[in-house]
């Protein structure tokens, strides 16, 4: 097509250069063409491709929360938790066998999926000195924590889970949340004696009660099953997978479990609460790459962190995995919008989402801080020796740990060590003269101190979370901090 300019009838208001489209214009996508600012068909080809895979790619970074607890509650029922009164327990600590992300090897873990729409109210009641514990939603939301930064402050207690859509009576005795979604996740932690899990496994065994309400006259007997060394993954899909995870989600909760603008970016790549998720030749390779592309993107922003909050400390490479301090993902309380990228962080590499984690609890609660690069900001190297010192006092009232993860599963790192790891409570560390303490990080054991060493393999990245349990003031303050990895030539 071609065209000829007109000119203006004398007295026109004259058509600002910036409010019209040129004929050609160059874009990082190719070419667009236009007749006097209509696409051509080409173009308009290009243009709804693009709008498509920028659709998928928001999808993907926008929804891993729900992906990941539906792979999650997905592997936990594929070892057997298919009614709430099934525990999933880590009697012998969580090693490396099951894919979990960044599970820990310090604490028992004790896992139950609740699907309030098969059982409706659930009762919970915890033992007394149960550790910290959490009620996550289907979009990975916070509903209710327990044990000591729950309402029963570590004493025990019986809580009532409601369904999004109870209107009910409720009775009396319970501390009681509701959930907007109908599938849920109870996770409970239950602290190390002298280093052993021999006394929270009995607590959660004798004390742990997971039962639907209108069975409170009769509640079943609990059985607890073992994830300790088991065959199971639990992380959800990298490829195009994802969106079918997703929309599983969709099609099971009610439709107002998530907001009107993520249901409508879902729905604009065909994920609807009413219809199925079946997507076309040309909508499948467009999914394809934006799952590839959005995969790429939050591997950037945990391995290549830019946020300039991340960092602890000016001259370190430790990163904070709750940058502005709000399990919400708010920036200034909500003034700076939802922290889409921090979320998207966290949520590819972590789960359990609390308040606990985010805020200053001083002896309370937990903190974590990884690093995924050594003191020269270069990525950690499987089949080179490294060293990381640990200085005297660190400010954890109960416990501190390191534990080595894989970059590729950001599960526990496989090797021939059960648990890639070490504990202050559970290892028998050498420590310095000064109290400091050296771990060692490579291939092989060093020469001296094999008890300090965390395995690693040739061929593969790693990376490290510092966990402190019941962390203290000097942490907050900045006034302790850990040494960076350091290369060993």
């Amino acid at each position: 097509m071609s065209r000829e300019s007109t000119a203006l009838p004398t007295g026109r208001t004259a058509v600002p250069a910036n409010i019209t489209t040129p004929d050609h214009v160059e874009t990082r996508v190719g070419t667009f063409d236009f007749f006097d600012g209509v696409p051509t068909e080409e173009t308009a080809a290009t243009v709804y491709d693009h709008l498509d895979f920028l659709r998928g790619v928001d999808v993907y970074l926008n929804c891993i929360p729900a992906a990941s607890l539906e792979a999650l509650t997905s592997g936990m029922v594929s070892v057997g938790l298919d009614s709430c009164h099934k525990v999933a327990i880590t009697e012998r600590l969580l090693d490396a066998n099951p894919l979990f992300l960044t599970g820990n090897t310090d604490t028992v873990y004790a896992s139950v999926v609740l699907d309030l729409g098969r059982d409706g109210p659930t009762v919970v009641e915890i033992p007394p000195g149960c550790g910290p514990g959490t009620v996550n939603d289907a979009w990975f939301r916070f509903v209710v924590d327990m044990g000591a930064p729950g309402p029963d402050r570590g004493a025990g207690g019986s809580y009532l889970i409601l369904p999004p859509d109870h209107d009910g009576p409720v009775p009396d005795g319970y501390h009681v949340a509701r959930s907007p979604s109908l599938v849920n996740w109870l996770i409970l932690r239950g602290f190390l004696v002298e280093g052993k899990p021999d006394a929270a496994v009995e607590n959660f065994r004798s004390g742990l009660r997971v039962y639907p309400l209108q069975a409170a006259d009769r509640p079943p007997e609990m059985e607890f099953l073992s994830f300790s060394e088991a065959v199971m993954n639990t992380i959800h899909a990298s490829d195009a997978e994802f969106y079918d995870e997703v929309a599983r989600v969709i099609a099971r909760e009610p439709v107002d479990v998530i907001d009107l603008e993520t249901r409508g970016a879902l729905a604009a790549i065909g994920i609807h609460k009413d219809k199925p998720f079946a997507p076309d030749a040309r909508m499948t390779r467009i999914l394809t790459e934006a799952a590839a592309v959005g995969n790429a993107t939050a591997r950037t922003l945990i391995y290549r962190n830019r946020d300039p909050r991340a960092p602890y400390f000016a001259d370190r490479q430790w990163m904070n995995t709750f940058p502005g301090g709000d399990h919400r993902w708010l920036n200034e309380d909500g003034r700076g919008g939802r922290d889409r990228d921090a979320r998207t962080t966290f949520f590819y590499v972590a789960t359990v989402n609390t308040p606990a984690m985010a805020m200053k609890l001083v002896g309370r609660g937990s903190q974590y801080a990884y690093a995924a690069l050594d003191a020269r900001g270069d990525v950690l190297d499987g089949g080179r020796a490294y060293r990381l010192n640990v200085p005297a006092d660190v400010p954890a009232a109960d416990f501190w740990s390191v534990v080595v993860y894989d970059t590729q599963s950001r599960s526990e790192l496989q090797t021939d060590q059960a648990f890639p790891s070490r504990n202050n409570k559970r290892d028998d560390l050498t420590y310095n003269e000064d109290g400091s303490v050296d771990l060692f990080f490579g291939p092989e054991a060093p020469g001296s101190h094999p008890e300090n060493w965390i395995q690693t393999l040739t061929g593969k990245s790693w990376w490290v979370l510092l966990r402190l349990y019941g962390p203290l003031e000097s942490w907050f303050d900045g006034e302790w901090k850990p040494g960076d990895i350091e290369p060993v030539t």
